[in-house]
């Protein structure tokens, strides 16, 4: 074996091929990416934003739906390709940035993307963290792993139930590692996100729900009478718990969206503010 085949598991490098630093796959089953693009459902009104166009597979079927596409890329060599690709095209423009250092569009905006694994919780929290972003919707091709994690019943990370306030974060199907150049390692998933036409918290307040959902969330498996403790009295929680249907033994990452919506409307109507918990400084981290 040359050492040009070798494979060095410290960089990732295999079959010659450099390392994938940006965990970024591209995708070449032409059928699957079709696919993608239907489950976006773009009108020709649509402003859609690729994260991590790669050679622009699937910004050429997306610039034929789209009103426009603003392809971001980081790789100087898939800008070349890119660059190529799109000369003829004029309702896309790429953009050469760090994914995580762009600018949302001011304008309401679809994510259509087969984002790099190494930053997909970054690009999630991007997307969501803040309701009022003029973002819609989203169809995301991530790692299977990311995927399970951000639509479980079970939920073990707060700022996952304050994204689904405001959207509905849905598991679409299983997309093969096989569909992808260079292959990763596991298999990826199809996530699709939509704005809920009603949110369970107003946008408004919706520091006022990440205080508190921050405040529950110091172990997720703290049985919920824990979790409510030194914001709701002993009295509030007895109550609360009989109009959620809940019993003792039920951690928090168990509770429903809806269930977090009756929580959140009870602390607001009869826990004086003094007693509402606050967001850790830094929590949320501005993109």
């Amino acid at each position: 074996m040359t050492r040009k085949k070798r494979i060095y598991k410290k960089n990732k490098i295999v079959r010659g091929e450099p390392p994938n630093y940006l965990g970024q796959h591209l995708m070449h089953n032409k059928k699957l990416l079709l696919k993608i693009v239907n489950e976006a459902a773009i009108s020709p009104n649509d402003l859609i934003l690729e994260l991590g166009a790669g050679k622009g597979a699937l910004t050429e079927i997306l610039s034929q739906r789209a009103k426009k596409v603003l392809a971001v890329e980081y790789d100087k060599k898939f800008i070349k390709i890119l660059e190529k690709k799109i000369a003829n095209t004029k309702n896309t423009k790429i953009i050469h940035q760090d994914i995580l250092k762009i600018k949302l569009p001011k304008e309401p905006f679809v994510v259509v993307s087969n984002i790099p694994y190494a930053i997909t919780t970054p690009i999630m929290k991007k997307l969501l963290n803040y309701p009022f972003h003029p973002f819609q919707k989203g169809v995301i091709v991530m790692e299977k792993g990311a995927a399970k994690r951000f639509t479980s019943n079970y939920v073990k990370d707060s700022y996952i139930i304050a994204w689904r306030m405001w959207f509905d974060i849905c598991y679409v199907r299983d997309i093969s590692r096989r569909n992808f150049s260079p292959p990763p390692r596991v298999d990826s998933a199809l996530v699709k996100i939509c704005r809920k036409t009603n949110p369970i918290v107003p946008y408004r307040d919706y520091l006022i729900f990440w205080g508190l959902v921050d405040y529950m969330y110091k172990n997720y498996q703290f049985p919920i009478d824990d979790a409510l403790k030194g914001v709701f009295t002993a009295q509030q929680i007895k109550r609360l718990k009989r109009i959620l249907r809940i019993n003792n033994d039920i951690p928090v990452a168990a509770l429903t969206e809806q269930q977090w919506g009756i929580i959140y409307e009870t602390m607001v109507k009869y826990v004086p503010k003094f007693r509402w918990p606050k967001i850790r400084k830094g929590k949320l981290k501005h993109f």
